[in-house]
């Protein structure tokens, strides 16, 4: 397949220029037409990388492109010339390759929800199934306006919990580097002058200077080379049970009751699945697939679990609201609100609303949780490197006294 400029020109007459791949001359006209254009002029070139920044998809790429596509299509321009615009704006090289793949597999009579379909590593089947509503409903461009809204504030949602979680992570790491420095590089020094007095050592001295031997060990090869590799084969282990559905399942369950950070990720938890829900069902998928698609989503087996439970009991034809109480995840909140959502039939707008409260909800915790952790990493570190200055000091302080 080669890559053609071309000239064209519309239904009205104004010519417009662009490229786009395809097998010979007789194709690019075939697609052209499909797109409303006449083809005037084309121009093989040779097939040039991509230009672009990544390969990687991210969250605000797609929440651009759902942007830029939804105001496209309520501007009154059709879904080929749509895609055409977007393919010559978009950054990411992963999304550009995809929307020009998208764009021929329409331009050959698909439709634009199972061309999305078709590459499922980037549009998650929530993407797909809200563009396959917005299809049937005849509201795409509404649809593609609630993707946008509902994609900025889930990678809003990640940001602040990252945010949260860098500052103690990096001071703890600091803190961990100056320990190690101090019982590598420094107690060595104070023990051969400590050896040259010729006195017992208190307890504290003698405890710092075992742990320092101990580092000093540990890192000295060729001990650390099997050391590492050990270190490496227990992480490597750990990964692949992780990768089981009963390793995720116990990883994901300790998060959820996990001391401090417990709270966070419960109240992250309940505001992804109250925004996914919601969305779903306002942009009118139906309530089990809604469900289904909001398990798969949710990021943690402990919660997809509990909302399959819900999903069965629905279909049963119970309620939603039962089983997502039994659950024990979902707070009494949720639960009230979806239950007058069940009664009045707005069930999707209770949700959101939910979502909107727990956003909320999860700033707070966020700054609650960097205030405590502020004050009890500043006191971590005083105890560790106060505790080592003072039991390195005490021998020196004892032979002081002994003179006097």
């Amino acid at each position: 397949m080669g890559v053609f400029s071309y000239k064209a020109k519309t239904a009205t007459g104004a010519q417009v220029a662009g490229t786009m791949e395809a097998d010979n001359e007789k194709v690019l006209a075939a697609k052209l037409k499909a797109q409303k254009l006449s083809l005037i002029s084309a121009v093989a070139e040779k097939k040039k990388k991509l230009a672009g920044r990544g390969g990687k998809v991210t969250v605000k790429d797609l929440s651009v492109f759902a942007r830029q596509f939804a105001t496209m299509i309520s501007a009154g321009v059709p879904v080929l010339q749509s895609l055409n615009i977007i393919y010559d704006q978009v950054e990411s090289r992963k999304l550009k390759e995809c929307v020009g793949k998208i764009r021929d597999d329409i331009s050959q009579g698909q439709t634009l929800s199972d061309a999305l379909g078709k590459h499922p590593d980037i549009f998650s089947s929530l993407f797909v199934n809200m563009v396959k509503a917005g299809e049937t409903g005849g509201i795409l461009d509404g649809i593609l306006q609630r993707l946008s809204t509902y994609l900025e504030k889930e990678d809003g949602l990640k940001r602040k919990v990252k945010s949260a979680m860098t500052y103690p992570v990096m001071v703890l790491s600091v803190a961990i580097g100056v320990t190690v420095f101090l019982m590598v590089a420094v107690i060595p020094t104070f023990k051969s002058t400590f050896d040259s007095f010729g006195k017992e050592l208190p307890a504290p001295t003698l405890a710092v200077i075992a742990i320092s031997e101990f580092l000093q060990a540990f890192f000295r090869p060729p001990q650390i080379f099997i050391e590492a590799a050990i270190i490496g084969g227990g992480v490597y282990a750990i990964k692949r049970y992780l990768k089981t559905r009963a390793g995720l399942l116990m990883w994901h369950s300790i998060q959820l009751k996990a001391p401090m950070f417990g709270i966070l990720v419960k109240k992250v938890a309940v505001a992804k699945f109250a925004r996914t829900l919601g969305t779903l069902i306002k942009s009118g998928v139906a309530i089990l697939e809604a469900l289904e698609i909001t398990a798969k989503t949710s990021g943690n087996l402990v919660v997809e679990e509990a909302i399959f439970k819900a999903r069965a009991a629905i279909r049963e034809g119970e309620n939603i609201t039962g089983p997502l109480k039994e659950a024990g995840i979902f707070p009494p909140m949720i639960i009230q609100m979806v239950s007058v959502g069940e009664e009045t039939g707005t069930i999707d707008d209770m949700l959101i609303r939910c979502a909107d409260f727990y956003d909320d909800e999860v700033d707070t915790a966020v700054g609650g949780l960097t205030s405590m952790l502020e004050p009890l990493i500043m006191a971590f570190l005083g105890i560790v490197i106060g505790g080592i200055v003072v039991a390195m000091f005490m021998p020196m302080f004892s032979m002081s006294d002994a003179v006097g």
